[in-house]
């Protein structure tokens, strides 16, 4: 049994890049299961399938984990320096935009108006886009670190309005 791997790429044989091949991953993460899958350790030792379990746990969180852009650029920041979660972040400018999306939101789940729903989504999406880019071009750059926080913590953001986008559209096509 191999032992653990030092980061989420190596263990899926991926550049450290936040750019990732989603289908690349997605096959290394199949060949990497079938070879610590816990099946294949059935009859051996009781220290072998703990370790199979361990490594089966560690392969499937390095997968959720590199598929998704906002916890891969987590990821990739505190490989380089743990970020203080607790930091109080001083952006204004986006604070003035949560508002008023969340008055949007609130807006259109009054409205139930699903056309301007959309609209609004595709909006979120373009930025959360525009995110991606930005912080794909900072994150390596260690004077550039702050910004780099900051997008990630924009990243979290607009991934949450996102998700409760997608609540109001589920109960709007009830």
């Amino acid at each position: 049994m191999a032992k653990p791997t030092s980061n989420f790429f190596s263990l899926l044989e991926l550049p450290l890049d936040f750019t990732v091949d989603l289908a690349l991953l997605s096959h290394n993460y199949r060949e990497a299961a079938k070879a610590v899958h816990p099946d294949r350790y059935a009859s051996a030792s009781d220290q072998d399938k703990r370790l199979a379990v361990q490594r089966s746990a560690e392969l499937n969180q390095a997968y959720e984990t590199l598929k998704s852009t906002t916890r891969r650029a987590l990821y990739l920041l505190n490989l380089q320096e743990p970020m203080d979660e607790e930091a109080t972040v001083q952006d204004t400018e986006f604070f003035m935009q949560q508002i008023q999306w969340r008055e949007e939101l609130e807006d259109l789940s009054d409205s139930e108006d699903i056309a301007a729903l959309e609209v609004f989504k595709k909006r979120l999406r373009q930025l959360r886009g525009e995110l991606d880019i930005e912080f794909a071009a900072v994150w390596q750059d260690g004077s550039q670190r702050e910004l780099a926080e900051r997008l990630v913590r924009r990243m979290q953001f607009l991934d949450k309005v996102l998700y409760e986008v997608r609540q109001l559209e589920e109960r709007l096509d009830d």
